[in-house]
């Protein structure tokens, strides 16, 4: 197990450099920005009544995000797309953005000539390859983003330029004040989880401990952290290498709570951890506090981490940085390249045989 005070250590198992990306996340952040304030949007576009995110893996969080982050308050229904076809109600009437980090995710590409052929608006979200070639060929608006990093070293690129182009549009509002505040509290965030923080006074590699050596439950609130626990979860398997679930309150309240009831030895395994916003209904609050007095007495250990800052995106993004320090750190007590996927690497392989 890697002594994660020992910055030399740390650093050969991390050839690739994933904790260098992950501490210029709040740089990325600014670029995404600006790449979103940049983007140039036909006035056509709108004129739309529904939104569409369609990615996979590391590109397709964002939509996720964004559909928590504009909820009731956007005046259009936005909708996230995981797939090779598009939904049938997308129409002429939609807005498709269509984000593959390499440009080359067949079932992006597949998906983005589906929506095309149901005469949608499409905004393209890429670094290069085949979509950013088909995009520009049918005079479409490309976003391109900085490449030759992991997708979900990429968030930060992927997600703000479609945030900020939903604020052109008149889809959300966000002010000035506050991205700045979301830049000046990522910072502060950074010092206090970087790798040069002992473990004594560092949260991320103190949750990372804890969750070391152990399958992982997040849960989430319905349409308040439950994008981010599907972050953690994917950060945690691709990073960390570890088998992780997440888990949704008030839903599973009414189905899978019913779980901890056999396989004690196999429950007695498991770390579980719980994304605190502080801005849920009291309601959310109660279920969370009586579901881990009901799964505390049968999970190996059972911890909250809370978000920090006052708008929620703030609040979401304080959630997505720790988990993305936290499951590097973890990965790093594991002996494991954190960057290294190639369990996907070889599937995508003989998928194309």
């Amino acid at each position: 197990m890697t002594n994660l005070d020992n910055l030399k250590e740390m650093k050969l198992l991390d050839p690739s450099g994933m904790m260098e990306n992950v501490l210029n996340f709040p740089d990325m952040v600014e670029t995404g920005i600006q790449l979103g304030k940049d983007a140039l949007i036909p006035a056509s576009y709108k004129k739309i009544k529904k939104v569409l995110f369609t990615g996979l893996g590391g590109s397709a969080i964002g939509g996720d995000i964004l559909k928590n982050l504009l909820g009731d308050n956007s005046p259009v229904s936005i909708s996230v797309n995981r797939n090779y076809s598009v939904p049938a109600w997308v129409d002429k009437d939609t807005l498709v953005f269509a984000a593959s980090h390499s440009g080359n995710t067949e079932e992006t590409i597949s998906a983005f000539k589906d929506a095309l052929s149901k005469k949608a608006k499409v905004i393209v979200v890429t670094s290069g390859g085949t979509l950013k070639k088909l995009a520009e060929g049918h005079k479409l608006p490309v976003v391109v983003v900085p490449g030759g990093k992991p997708p979900r070293a990429s968030l930060p690129y992927l997600f703000f330029p479609v945030l900020l182009i939903m604020d052109k549009l008149g889809f959300t509002k966000i002010k000035t004040s506050e991205l700045d505040e979301l830049s000046e509290i990522l910072r502060k965030l950074k010092k206090a989880y970087s790798p040069e923080v002992k473990a004594e006074t560092n949260p991320a590699k103190q949750l990372a401990s804890k969750l070391f050596a152990k399958p992982v439950i997040v849960f989430g609130a319905a349409d308040l952290t439950d994008a981010v626990a599907t972050r953690w979860k994917c950060q945690l398997a691709e990073n960390s290498k570890v088998f992780t679930f997440t888990c949704t309150i008030p839903e599973m309240n009414h189905n899978e709570i019913v779980s901890w009831e056999l396989l004690k030895k196999v429950l007695r395994k498991f770390a579980v951890l719980f994304l605190q916003d502080g801005n849920e209904l009291p309601q959310i609050k109660k279920r969370f506090k009586l579901t881990k007095q009901v799964i505390g007495k049968k999970a190996n250990w059972v911890g909250e981490v809370n978000s920090v800052g006052e708008s929620m995106l703030i609040r979401t993004f304080s959630l997505i940085y720790l988990g993305d320090f936290t499951s590097v750190y973890l990965a790093l007590l594991y002996n494991e390249d954190p960057t290294a996927i190639k369990i996907i690497e070889d599937f995508k392989n003989a998928l194309s045989k």
